[in-house]
């Protein structure tokens, strides 16, 4: 026989359960607050900007192609700055215990669509360390790009600076517990719908029904103890 859940079942199965339910969401909100807050290391963010400025003859007449060279240009730049070429010389001169790649990984260089404003972004645990990086990434490029390309249009428009009281980009505990609470709540769903789907017992006259397939004839209403001593009671009355 085919089985079907009506909506009032779902409902039944979530209002019997409801304690599983609130007590996996709880425990995956907990275990994300504790992570976020004592496991996972605070990353901090700065970022500095380089302008590369165009050159006076390509000033006076701006067309496409001179648009899409810009373009491919600062493309170029953004390639060289995460280079081994600007990255060795900014860990020589920061004393970095770290390779390249690691560097590397820390650095993220983007740009604005048409803009000539490259932002060299640092994470790092350590807000002073990345703002170290930033700036001295930014000044070795803005030193080696004359050599590497014989030109001379790059200027550091906007050094990182070290605030005050920096906050961290990472972890976010808040996100990472609505996240979490979420998770909890769907897997406290999914084992109370397993829980109910396991349990085989017969509770009900409905469930006699479903499992043997049978009309139900009659119902045997069961024998309160009060009415059995009684029941008792007055049979010895009787004796006696």
């Amino acid at each position: 026989m085919e089985e079907t859940i009506s909506l009032q079942d779902l409902f039944k199965t979530l209002k019997k359960r409801a304690g599983l339910i609130a007590l996996m969401t709880i425990l995956a909100i907990t275990i994300a607050g504790v992570v976020s807050f004592l496991v996972l290391t605070p990353m901090y963010q700065t970022s500095t900007q380089i302008l590369v400025n165009q050159e006076q003859s390509e000033a006076a007449q701006l067309t496409n192609q001179n648009i899409q060279t810009d373009l491919q240009l600062i493309n170029t730049y953004s390639v060289i700055i995460k280079s081994p070429a600007i990255l060795d010389e900014v860990a020589n001169q920061l004393d970095l215990d770290m390779s390249v790649e690691q560097l590397n990984n820390m650095i993220t260089v983007n740009t604005a669509e048409n803009s000539q404003v490259v932002n060299v972004t640092v994470q790092d645990a350590n807000p002073a360390l990345a703002v170290d990086i930033a700036n001295t990434t930014a000044k070795v490029f803005e030193s080696e790009i004359q050599n590497l390309m014989n030109v001379d249009n790059v200027s550091i428009l906007s050094p990182a600076v070290l605030k005050e009281n920096p906050s961290p980009v990472a972890p976010n505990p808040m996100l990472n517990m609505a996240i979490a609470a979420v998770i909890g709540m769907m897997l406290g769903v999914g084992i109370a719908f397993l829980l109910e789907y396991l349990d085989t017992t017969i509770k009900d006259q409905q469930d006699i029904e479903e499992i043997l397939d049978i009309p139900l004839l009659g119902v045997i209403s069961p024998i309160k103890e009060e009415a059995k001593l009684e029941q008792t009671t007055s049979s010895k009355r009787r004796a006696g």
